[in-house]
């Protein structure tokens, strides 16, 4: 494990619990925000050995796990209801929201129509782990022009490493039989990639197995930060320290400089890496980096579980986080209310001065507040997990992201800028040979070239021992430990 001694930051806590009724206060008037609708809880076919969101059955410890008509219809109209603008996402994930069955989908699209305002469209979509899906789910799909979200670790060693069944065995066969199914009926799909300990270390054998092998020109990269106790045990949002499972702060920015520099030397433009799509946005200023996660503030993307529960957020469904339930509320209301707001505005105003400081702040805005549990050089708390990394990757890729905004802003592809990078690797190549390997590296860093950027390059070990607790399946947590 990785960690600090216990201080940490969050957003205000919400201090209202199930069943309580108090009245929202407005604080703000979103025109539209996204829900995250888990109908299935915490409930999967698989037992992942990262997953933090298996933990949250605890949250319902009696309950069937299965979101009701009356839930799902309440749900919907609010949804519809409470937005301000032509389109409405209706977002479906879980646990593993294809145990729901078709039927429920098929309702779903039906109250959709029926309370569907003049005018207004909807884009539904879907996270999956793609083990269930059948020729009839992908009609379905392909019918109501559903986006998917597949959940592809890497090939298969490095896949079935941790996206297990709950007896321990490899998922990928059946998920790469799920892809496949979506890809012969033309279902619009991405792939989600988490990034752990054990895929980490291959980052550019993921990034040319998600492009050449599953197909894929949508990629998104999410971190493995699993908190945990002194104990190993899984503590979510009160955990001082990282599991063994989790992505290293230093590994993840080796593995997005490395999977960066293959992109932006071949893939500007035909392959779309969520992370990298981020940065450009925020490289040219734009209001919106399109993740809520490097937004300067968050709050528009809230949690719905099973119950009518709504939390503040997918990463805080706990009860300090619980913003009311839409059998007793309106959701409109709730995300609108001034408890949801200072969530929101907590992102911005919680980060500590390092990080005020930091010259990549424009990029990163600290990231997500769930992952801030480290402590400053000065002491600070609120310092992220991952800062290193991210620093690391943020300062790899200024030069190269401004040649894609200057190309953009001049009216040019960003593709542009693949033509500038070869050039540019062509001269220093070129510099490389005549300085010679004794010579001074042409870099400007003082060292000789041999022990600069006339290293060996370092190949990826595909036969580097696993760490421990691979191939694993979650364990059932049996009570929660909260630290004092």
């Amino acid at each position: 494990m990785s960690g600090v001694e216990p201080t940490t930051w969050l957003p205000h806590p919400t201090t209202r619990r199930r069943g309580e009724k108090e009245l929202p206060t407005p604080a703000w008037s979103p025109a539209g925000y996204h829900v995250l609708s888990k109908p299935t809880g915490a409930i999967c076919n698989l037992g992942c050995s990262y997953c933090f969101f298996l933990d949250k059955e605890l949250l319902y410890q009696d309950s069937r796990f299965h979101m009701s008509d009356e839930v799902l219809e309440r749900y919907i109209r609010q949804l519809i209801e409470s937005h301000r603008i032509p389109q409405v996402t209706v977002a479906w994930q879980g646990g593993e929201p294809t145990l729901m069955g078709l039927d429920f989908y098929r309702r779903a699209v039906e109250f959709q129509e029926q309370y569907r305002k003049p005018g207004m469209s909807f884009h539904n979509t879907m996270q999956t782990n793609g083990t269930l899906l059948t020729d009839e789910w992908c009609e379905f799909l392909k019918e109501h022009d559903y986006l998917i979200g597949i959940s592809i670790d890497g090939p298969g060693h490095l896949h079935d490493a941790y996206r297990v069944n709950k007896r321990g065995e490899g998922s990928f066969d059946k998920v790469m039989r799920g892809l496949r199914l979506l890809q012969k009926h033309g279902v619009e799909y991405n792939i989600l990639t988490t990034v752990n300990r054990v895929n980490g270390d291959h980052p550019l054998e993921v990034y040319r197995f998600l492009r050449d092998e599953a197909g894929t020109d949508w990629m998104q990269f999410i971190p493995i930060v699993e908190r945990v106790d002194e104990h190993g045990e899984p503590a979510h949002l009160r955990g001082m320290y990282a599991s063994e499972r989790s992505v290293q702060p230093d590994q993840f920015g080796r593995f997005l400089i490395a999977v960066y520099d293959e992109w932006v030397r071949n893939d500007v433009g035909r392959v779309y890496v969520q992370t990298f799509e981020a940065a450009v946005r925020n490289w040219m200023g734009l209001e919106s980096s399109g993740m809520c996660v490097f937004n300067e503030t968050c709050g528009l993307a809230v949690a719905l579980e099973h119950t009518g529960d709504l939390y503040s957020c997918d990463h805080f469904v706990d009860e300090d986080f619980l913003l009311g339930n839409v059998s007793d509320s309106e959701m409109g209301d709730l995300v609108a209310s001034e408890r949801q707001h200072r969530f929101g505005q907590d992102k911005r105003d919680g980060l500590p001065q390092y990080c005020l400081d930091c010259d990549v702040r424009f990029a990163c805005h600290g990231e997500c507040p769930k992952n801030r549990f480290l402590v400053t050089p000065d002491g600070e708390p609120g310092l992220n997990y991952l800062c290193a990394g991210f620093k690391d990757f943020f300062h790899h890729v200024d030069q190269p992201m401004k040649l894609i905004t200057t190309a953009m802003k001049s009216g040019r592809p960003a593709s542009d800028a693949m033509d500038m990078l070869r050039r540019e690797d062509a001269e220093f190549a070129a510099a490389l040979r005549k300085a010679g390997r004794n010579g001074p590296c042409p870099c400007g860093s003082g060292r000789k070239v041999k022990q600069c950027h006339g290293k060996p390059a370092v190949h990826e070990d595909r036969h580097a021992p696993l760490p421990a607790g691979v191939g694993i399946p979650r364990p059932k947590v049996r009570k929660q430990r909260r630290s004092l």
